[in-house]
Order: C-alpha cells, then structure tokens, then sequence
C-alpha cells in the first residue's frame, strides 16, 4: 500500500493511499476458499467446486467485497501508521477510474482531534450555594401538585360551560361530510382551557349546556400526526353529556388518603424529599456553569471544523423547531437569524469543553463500567415502544458511535463530579429565588456569549417577547444538557427557544427507525407532541 499525504492544513488531512491489485486478488482467492464449502454446483459434489469457477459465478460480488474489505484495512493502516485521531469518519472516495484488476486509488479525507496539553485541575475555586428544604417549600410543592391532580364535581343542570370547567362529550368528526378513522368517541372529558385539543375545539365548547348539541368547525394543524388530516378543515357534531367544575382540593390527611398515602404527614416527607432532589439539582446546575467557566476561560485552541458545524445544526435545529411554535413564527425566526453567528460561537464552545473534559477524564482514568453502560441503554430502551426495545438495544451494542453517544452525558457527569470533588468549595445559605437569580444572573444583560468571555453559557435562554413585536431578547443556551424539555404545542403558551450546554460527544444516540413509528392521536386527539 502506497501513501502520500496531500493535505496538511490546521486540523485538515488529507491522503492519496494506493491499494494493488495483487492485495485485491489475494482477498478474492481469500474469499473463494471461505465459501467453497457452501457453493453448490451440478455435476459437483459440495465442496468440491474448483475456484476457477466459483470466480465465474461470483466474480463481481467477490471482487467488489474484496475491495471494500482492501479499503476499510487501508484506512485503519494509515491511521495507526500516522498515527492519527480523526474527529469525525473519514470520507473515503475511491477513484472515478478504476476498473476491476487495476490498482485502486482512493482518497482519504478527515479532521484529527487537537493535541491538548493535559488540563490543569489545580486551583479550581467553587461556590455552592445551597436551600434548605423548609415547611413552606414543601407546603408549595404539595399546593403545586394538589393543582395538578385537579378534581371536578357536578354542576348544576342549567350552567354553562366556563374557561376551566369539564365538558363530558360524545363525538363524531367528518371532513368534507365524510367520516374519518378515528374521528367518533364517547364519553370524551374535556377541559375547556387546557389546550389539549387540536386549536378552536374546545373555545367553541364554551356557553354549551348538558344536552346540547352543537357543530364545532375546526382545522387540523399542518404538523397534525395524520397525514391525511394535515392543515384540513373539518367538523365535529358534539353532544354534551355532563358538565363539570373544578373543585377546591384541601390538604389534609383525606386529600393524602387520595393518594394511598396514610396521612398529611406522610405525604410531606414525599414532597420534602422531591424538593431536596431539585434544589441540590439546581445547586449542581450553578457549581458546573461556573466550573465550565473556569475551565473555559483557561483553555483555549483550535477544534475541529465539522465536529462544530455537527453541534450547530443540533443547536439550530432545535432552535428552529421551538420558535416554529412563537405566535409569529416568521419573525421569531427572521431574529433567531440574526443570531446565527453568536450560536455558532456556542458551538465552538460546546465541542472545546468536550473535548477538553475528555482529555481530563482519560488522563485521571474516569470510566463508566459495564454495568453503567447496559443500565443506561436499558433506560434509553425504555422511551420506545415494548416491540421496539430489542431492536433499540441491538443498534446501541453493534453501533460504536450510538453506544458513545450515550455514554457521553454519564461520562462527563462523571468528569464533573472527579472535578467537584478536586476543587476547592466553600459552602453559602441562600434562598431558592436568589439561586434561581444566580442561575439567570445574565439573563438580562443583552450579552450573547461567546468562546473566550468566560461566561458564555451561564443562563437560560430569554422567552420571546410577543410576536406583534421584535424579541426584545436573543435565546440563550442551557447549560445542563439534560434539561431541555420540548415545548408544548398548546396555542396559549409561547415556546422557549432552548439549546443546552453539553460536550460535543454528547450527542443523543440516533433511535432505531422502527422506533419512529408511533401511533397517530385520534381526532380530536391531543396535538403531537414535539419528538424527543
């Protein structure tokens, strides 16, 4: 095999590798022992067929995977002979004019990682503010979650349906006069406000009284799972069953009974422990933007091209996917452009500082153990459907690059806590207002960050201002990369542009296609909600 190096520019290389054709044939005559065994032929016996003419039968198949296999070992030569790191897969083209029996003359193309001088840990200095889990934080959290597991009672044969009450209803849905799959159910309860059925559904449910029976036109929105129904208008012939209000929920031991639990007592130790659990979350939150600050501000060099470019259009997809649902999504999205560059900045940032907790976690021997690794795809198997898992769980174990996606998140958990427990901390009693202020310190600043502030990344990102006007506020990024959560398609709330902060190599695990297939809501379902 012949090398010659054509490329060498920055984090760029680039190689002319000569495979012979005596290294090709030699796999043929390779591959032809291997399934002489197997080849049937009439007038032979198994095995017995000469090699001569297994070529004849099979040459091209033969030749073509002989040359595949010839490449693949070419380029695994030439990465340990230059002893190269590619960032990304190499792309491989193999030359416009080769023939069968020639030499084959393939380009090899790709971005090595950096050579980064082992980090020093030496000197981190973290504050860590912490809130203790009192009565009245508790007492918040069972009154937040009284509101959720919201009760209705019956009311009176002669009111009318109010923002807020339940509608029990029977309906049948048709467009253009016919029905569709789906579009009939009984005894549907529905909340008039909530903004879980498709837009205009349930406003026109307002003033109905039990026994009434009505006509609501609507349209499907043009993201509406059903692809038949996208952006169709249709109608909804409603009969009113019963009528219901919200009613007061007291906290008390029969309001915990409700929940299996024995007493108020009880439930408050529930709740004590869920409020610990997200007050050390957002403490965990201000101690690792400030150690990314820290971290960032002392390291700075080059990164690889395309391993940006992969973590900006991550960042820019989501971006786009969460202003699609602004009021006015052609101007959230004409501001979100102006912004392009501050966010490819936020990229550079993303691949350095993932890269550089890398380079700290091998050079202080952090790993996630076996039984880490099959736990997590376990818990990943889980976000699909019970048919799908198995297949989930083989695409992780035969794909190397979706097995280190998502190992990645737990690897640099691990990284951060090494660095935790090697920095120096001191300890402060704060509020959890003053925490979350801490969190969003520049919020308001107007400041976009970028690599070399030192604080790029150290807010959530702003919420747009209504879409009659310009954003008043560009969309930050998140620091923890598990905090992203989709926005709701409900037509009341705005979304929230989010990009979380996390290393490159932290990039979700690709699902198995079969996973895709979810089954469509029934009209009038609930919208779909956006993909994880």
């Amino acid at each position: 095999m012949k090398t010659v190096e054509t490329l060498n520019e920055g984090l760029k290389r680039e190689y002319r590798v000569t495979i012979t054709a005596k290294d090709i044939d030699k796999r043929v005559d390779d591959e032809v022992k291997s399934i002489a065994p197997t080849v049937r032929m009439p007038g032979f016996r198994p095995g017995k067929v000469p090699p001569n003419l297994i070529r004849k039968m099979h040459g091209a198949a033969l030749s073509a995977d002989a040359l595949n296999k010839a490449i693949d070992a070419g380029v695994r030569d030439l990465m340990g002979k230059e002893k190269l790191r590619p960032a990304l897969q190499p792309a491989v083209t193999l030359a416009d004019d080769y023939e069968a029996g020639k030499d084959a003359e393939i380009t090899v193309a790709l971005e090595v990682l950096p050579d980064i001088e082992t980090p020093s840990i030496e000197g981190l200095k973290l504050e860590r503010l912490t809130v203790p889990a009192d009565d009245k934080a508790v007492m918040a959290k069972i009154e937040e979650f009284a509101a959720q597991m919201k009760r209705f009672e019956e009311a009176p044969k002669t009111k009318k349906a109010a923002q807020g009450d339940q509608v029990i209803i029977d309906f049948a849905g048709s467009v253009d006069g016919v029905a569709f799959d789906g579009g009939t159910g009984e005894d549907m309860a529905v909340e008039i406000g909530s903004g879980q059925l498709i837009p205009g559904f349930e406003d026109q449910l307002v003033g109905v009284k039990v026994g009434d029976e009505k006509i609501l036109k609507v349209s499907f929105p043009d993201d509406y799972p059903v692809a038949d129904l996208k952006g169709q208008p249709a109608e909804f012939a409603v009969t009113v069953k019963e009528l219901k209000v919200p009613a007061t929920s007291k906290i008390d031991d029969e309001f915990a009974k409700t929940l299996g639990l024995e007493s108020l007592d009880k439930l408050k130790e529930l709740m004590k422990d869920q409020v610990e659990q997200e007050l050390n979350g957002l403490t965990r939150t201000y101690m690792k933007r400030k150690l990314l600050d820290q971290l960032a501000a002392a390291h700075d060099f080059d990164v690889p091209p395309t391993m940006v470019e992969a973590e900006f259009n991550q960042i820019w997809q989501q971006l786009e996917h969460e202003v699609s649902h602004e009021e006015d999504p052609e101007a959230a999205k004409a501001e979100l452009e102006n912004d392009r560059d501050d966010y490819h900045a936020i990229a550079v940032r993303r691949v350095r500082l993932g890269l550089l907790l890398s380079e700290i976690g091998q050079a202080h021997g952090v790993q996630v153990s076996n039984q880490e690794m099959q736990r997590l795809i376990a818990q990943a198997a889980q976000q699909y459907r019970p048919e799908d898992r198995t297949r989930f769980i083989e695409y992780v174990q035969q794909d190397a690059l979706a097995a280190a996606q998502l190992r990645a998140p737990l690897y640099e958990d691990k990284v951060v806590d090494f660095l935790f427990e090697k920095a120096e901390i001191s300890d402060r009693e704060t509020t959890r207002e003053e925490l979350e202020a801490a969190i969003e310190a520049d919020d308001d600043s107007g400041h976009v960050h970028g690599p070399g502030c030192g604080h790029d990344l150290d807010h959530k990102p702003a919420k747009k201002a209504a879409a009659k006007k310009p954003a008043a506020k560009k969309a930050d990024v998140r620091e923890e990369a598990a905090e992203a959560a989709p926005a709701k398609k409900a037509p009341a709330k705005k979304a929230e542009a989010k990009a979380e902060e996390k290393p490159a190599a932290a990039k979700k695990a690709a699902p198995a296609k079969a996973a895709e297939d979810k089954p469509a809501a029934k009209a009038p379902a609930k919208k779909a909600a956006a993909k994880k």
